[in-house]
């Protein structure tokens, strides 16, 4: 299993979102910054709280120009009751079972769940940084995220 790192293509993934809708990654982040969040599950409170920042920080972030995806392998009710819970105003997907072998993200058996990793995608899809957690603590933040697209803007400016 390959861990992602700066200046990888972030692989091909389909997220299953509710009502089955599909959704395809990088592809849907194209032309704009990119958080792909993986969680835990509905269960996790850390995950909860991560989420929960995330969606605070939303307009905020989508004003530097980053969209937003989380996933889980929870199954759609629980996603459906997360995503309403939290008035989640970014797609989480469900049923993420496949996406530890393309991400590298720590999985854990038994129960079987993903790991917290998160992704900041550039506008064509590499990976800017890559946040593994191999328990409950350590993921990413919005106010990292904000911090790192403004600071790669702002060297990609003087690079030109």
């Amino acid at each position: 299993m390959t861990r992602l790192g700066p200046g990888d293509a972030f692989p091909s993934l389909t997220v299953t979102l509710p009502a089955g809708e599909l959704l395809e990654l990088p592809g849907a982040l194209a032309g704009r910054y990119g958080v792909v969040l993986l969680f835990r599950g509905a269960w996790c409170p850390y995950c909860n709280a991560q989420l929960r920042a995330f969606g605070r920080a939303h307009e905020r972030l989508s004003e530097l120009g980053v969209d937003i995806v989380a996933l889980s392998v929870d199954d759609e009710v629980t996603t459906r009751a997360l995503i309403e819970k939290h008035a989640l105003p970014f797609p989480v997907g469900f049923g993420a079972d496949a996406v530890a072998g393309a991400t590298g993200a720590f999985v854990n058996d038994d129960p079987r769940y993903l790991q917290s990793t998160g992704f900041v995608l550039d506008p064509d899809g590499r990976v800017i940084v890559s946040v593994y957690s191999s328990g409950a603590i350590g993921r990413l933040v919005p106010d990292d995220v904000a911090g790192l697209v403004r600071y790669v803007r702002e060297h990609a400016e003087v690079a030109s």
